[in-house]
């Protein structure tokens, strides 16, 4: 009988030590939080409000059920957004923006009572349209491509200094992509064809009129050349066309010789005669 009840009594003691250890380990483990690499702890106090000062990485202390932390990435991000913005010439221009954001540490706590965790979703897709509409509209429509480094510049200093307004550092701004509305492509294939055929009547005409001077050129040398043969005829006679003549001539009996398919024939009725005597 005294041995069971000192069994009962052991295990007793036992469970109330095991449920002390459990209540007191979920104490510890309440009190305490973890910061990983590249994160900060803002701490929200129930009596005070969120506390003035991050928590740096590693292993803290706080007060259950009084505290609470809420943790923050502070390391670079990347973001794209697109924006459809007007020129100044009345062009729609489609355009992508990508940055590289992260939030200031010393500004956490004022992050986390404007804009709570999501701040980067909250602000910067907002400023971003707000910034490209106000840059792209001081440009014509090809000027966003013949000064796109100008622009780049713009968007990128103007982006910078309104994040900062959020208490949000921009590591980098690059517009990654720019496409124009159906019309201005109409418009600007429109214009190359214009051109082309611009181009392709300049041409016709510069041929036109270098063959109206060859032509020209050509008929004064005939003129030229008929005038001295007719002097040449006046003063010597016939004697110098009919040299051309034979000459002429001469040139073509040459010709004919080295062609393998032209046969030369007796004049008048002496080849039908040898052709068949038998009726002569």
């Amino acid at each position: 009988m005294g041995s069971n009840q000192a069994a009962v009594s052991f295990l007793t003691n036992l469970a109330r030590a095991a449920f002390g250890l459990g209540v007191a380990t979920s104490i510890l483990n309440a009190s305490m939080y973890t910061v990983d690499g590249g994160q900060r702890a803002v701490i929200f106090d129930r009596l005070r409000g969120v506390l003035d000062k991050a928590a740096d990485e590693g292993t803290h202390f706080l007060i259950p059920w009084l505290q609470k932390p809420f943790i923050y990435d502070i390391r670079m991000k990347p973001h794209t957004f697109s924006s459809v913005s007007g020129t100044k010439d009345l062009q729609m221009v489609n355009l992508t923006l990508r940055v590289l954001s992260r939030p200031k540490v010393e500004k956490l706590p004022e992050i986390f009572q404007h804009l709570g965790l999501e701040y980067d979703e909250k602000v910067l897709p907002s400023i971003g349209n707000e910034v490209l509409k106000a840059v792209v509209a001081q440009f014509n429509a090809d000027q966003l491509l013949t000064e796109r480094p100008h622009v780049s510049a713009l968007v990128r200093n103007s982006l910078i200094q309104r994040a900062r307004d959020f208490n949000i550092e921009l590591a980098d701004v690059a517009i990654t992509h720019l496409s124009y509305g159906a019309e201005f492509s109409r418009a600007v294939e429109q214009k190359q064809v214009a051109q082309q055929e611009a181009e392709r009547s300049k041409y016709i005409v510069a041929k036109a009129d270098q063959e109206r001077r060859a032509a020209i050129i050509r008929a004064e040398g005939e003129s030229e050349a008929a005038k001295l043969i007719s002097e040449a005829t006046s003063s010597a006679g016939m004697g110098l066309i009919e040299l051309r003549r034979i000459e002429a001539s001469r040139e073509i009996a040459a010709t004919l010789a080295r062609s393998p398919n032209v046969a030369y024939l007796p004049d008048g009725q002496n080849m039908l005669l040898s052709v068949n005597p038998s009726r002569a």
